[in-house]
This record gives C-alpha cells, structure tokens and sequence, in this order.
C-alpha cells in the first residue's frame, strides 16, 4: 500500500493531513505540483501588493496558461479532460495561495468554458473553447443582475428579442467577474418571445455593451468585477447558445461551478492555516514560540479539522461528478459546508495573529477578508440550505 512516503508527495503541504492527493495518479499528481510551484514562486510574492492596489497582474496570465489548467475538466475541444477531483484539487491549490486567482480561473475555465462546453453547439465548441483553453481569449459569465441575485430564476429582467439573424440584448449585469478585460462575455437574457432564459456569447467591443469596473471592494480585489450595460446589443443567431433552452441550462452549470467554489473554500481556509502555523513556530511570547501554548494548538487544530473534512466531503462529491452521479443537492451541501468551515478557520487563524491578524504582510487578513465574498457567491448559505433541505425532505421552503 501507497504512504506518503513513497509516492513522492515531498511538495505536498501539510494541511494535507490525510494525504488526498494519493488519490490522483502520478500524472495528476504531477500537475498539481506544477501548480503548486507556479503559485508559490510567482504568484505569492506579488499578490498583495496587486490586492492592495486593486488591479489584475495580467502578467501572470501566460504562466497560468502554460499549466493547461484552464477549463481542466472539460471534454470540449483543445479542453484538458482530466476529471472534477483533479480540478477541484487544483482549484484548492490555487485558493490555497490566493482566492483571488482562484475566482478569476473559476470565472474562466469555470463558468464561461463551462456554459460554452456544456450549452454551446459542436461548432460553437469548436469556435471558441481551443482558445479559451490556451487562454489567449479569455471569458467572463453574466448572470447577476443589480436588483436581483439569489432570485434570479424567476426575477431575470435581462431581455433578449430575436431581431432575423440576429438578437438584441437589453439590460444590466452586476459583479461580473473577469468582464473588465473579457474577450467574450455569457450573457444570460430572457427571450421576450417565450419567457425563456437563453445564452448569448457577446464578444468584445460589440456596440452598446459597455463596462464600470467595480470599486472599493473588501474581498477578492485582484478580480476585475463590473456592472454591464446593455444597450440595444446585436447579437447574431450564430452566438446563442444552442443548446441553451431554459434557466435549467443555466443550473447545469452552477451544478458544476458550486463544488469548484466549494474547493476555493476548503484552499482559502488551508491558505490562512498553513499561515498561521508558521507564524506559530516563529513568533515568542514570554521566552517560547506560540505553538507551544495549549489555547494556540486547540485553534490550529480545530482550523485543521474545518480544512480536512471540507476537502473530504469535496472529494466523495468530486468522485460523483466524474461518475454522473452528481446532483444540485450534492453541490449545494458542499459549498454550505466548506464556506461556514472556511468562515470559521480564517477567523481563528486572525486570533491567533492577534494584531498582526490584520497586516497584509503576514496574508491572513487577505484570507479573511476574501472569505466573505467566496462566503456568499454561487448560492447563498440561505439558498443552497434550502436546495439541500428540499432534497432531503421532498418539500419545498422557497418563498
């Protein structure tokens, strides 16, 4: 039988303390370790100064790319296939050092892949996901709206009226991640015609879409969010998503999306425990290091416990999705669980900083203050409580 010893898991951190990355072969193992490199060498030196600043380091984008990590899990043309465990893993990895890096792959090789792959035509895979997935184009997903987020099945104001070969979209998008700098943006709109919500691939500089970078945010400030206007967008036929009928469409890819979030969780929460052990074991106080105290090793424990039975939850779901067994209430449950978890170990890793909890040098403050924004996107903890609650008791408790 396999030990972490044996395996060449060297590189593997030590929030992994059960070993679940012994459940990926030697292939994936090795892109996770690829990843782990980039992010550790290139991305953590640099991302607070760019999450101080508010700003995107576009730089980092050709290395993101060169990981192949883009749309990982994706059978679609030029996309990796490699599974949701290795992609889920992967997307810990990347919360693990930033959420903010994290969001913006989700928002990509998530969502915006995600809605092409599994809504778009043959041709349409063909057109566009080979270059999403060497993320030389590069997408965001328009669905939130001002006025209306965790309604948005039924409140979708976005219209879309067919137009001969073309469609023109009005309306306003909110928190669109990634739309400040997007080469194609999803954008969901309700056909005027039969009520249904249908996809549209909008690509940049189209006349009558245009953009407000979000600012002054407290969470995840490396992601370019942006409130979209749409005004008398054309649209052509050849653009709408295909194989996009309903809202249900929509909700096949949210299925899929919520565990990536749930994953971004369980790495947001590793990322500010691992933080806080190493602050522990340098950091004295009255002639010996911190971790030495029992109230220290109680907290650091308890954010351990929160880290490993998220990522195990994650993992059985995971193993699901690359099944086909995975459904909305699986999805919901994770992500309620590994937020909550999340909230709670980012919070007793700042207690065990002190005041040095809320200086960006020592990046638990970061993990803190991203928390409440993965906490809260793709579903409310209220909205996928009820998801799960209406699975397990066949009975609806949505107002």
């Amino acid at each position: 039988m396999s030990t972490l010893d044996d395996v060449g898991l060297t590189d593997s951190p030590f929030s992994d303390f059960l070993g679940f990355e012994l459940l990926l072969d030697e292939e994936d193992r090795e892109l996770l370790s690829r990843v782990r490199a980039f992010t550790t060498r290139e991305i953590e030196p640099v991302i607070n100064d760019y999450w101080t600043r508010a700003e995107f380091p576009h730089q980092l984008v050709e290395g993101l790319a060169e990981l192949g990590i883009a749309g990982l899990a994706y059978d679609g043309p030029g996309c990796p296939n490699r599974g949701a465990l290795v992609d889920g893993m992967v997307a810990m990895e990347l919360g693990r050092i930033d959420p903010s890096i994290a969001t913006f792959m989700g928002v990509h090789g998530g969502l915006a892949m995600g809605s092409i792959n599994l809504c778009g035509s043959d041709e349409q895979r063909e057109r566009w996901l080979p270059a999403m997935a060497r993320m030389e184009l590069i997408g965001a997903f328009g669905l939130t709206e001002p006025d209306v987020g965790s309604a948005i099945s039924a409140g979708l104001a976005t219209s879309a009226r067919r137009d001969g070969d073309d469609w023109i979209l009005n309306g306003e998008k909110k928190w669109i991640g990634n739309a400040a700098f997007a080469d194609l943006v999803v954008i969901w709109a309700r056909d005027e015609a039969d009520g249904q919500v249908k996809g549209f691939v909008v690509e940049k500089d189209t006349e009558g879409m245009t953009f407000d970078k979000q600012e002054d945010k407290i969470a995840l400030r490396v992601v370019q969010n942006a409130e979209i206007h749409l005004h008398d967008v054309r649209v052509p036929e050849a653009n709408r998503l295909q194989r996009a009928e309903s809202f249900r469409s929509t909700a096949d890819v949210l299925r899929v999306t919520r565990m990536g979030v749930a994953w971004q969780a369980a790495g947001c929460a590793r990322g500010a425990f691992e933080h806080a052990l190493r602050y522990t074991k340098a950091r004295e106080q009255f002639g010996r290091p911190i971790a030495s105290f029992q109230l220290v090793q109680d907290l650091l424990v308890k954010m351990l416990g929160n880290v490993t039975a998220s990522t195990a939850m994650n993992v059985r779901a995971s193993q699901l999705q690359d099944a086909g067994l995975l459904r909305d209430e699986h999805a919901s449950l994770c992500k309620v669980h590994a937020t909550v978890r999340m909230r709670e170990a980012v919070g007793w890793a700042r207690e065990v900083l002190g005041g040095n909890g809320i200086l960006l040098e020592h990046h638990v403050g970061r993990f803190v203050a991203d928390a409440e924004a993965i906490y809260s996107y793709e579903g409310t903890r209220e909205i996928n409580t009820l998801i799960v609650g209406r699975a397990i008791t066949g009975e609806s408790a949505f107002v």
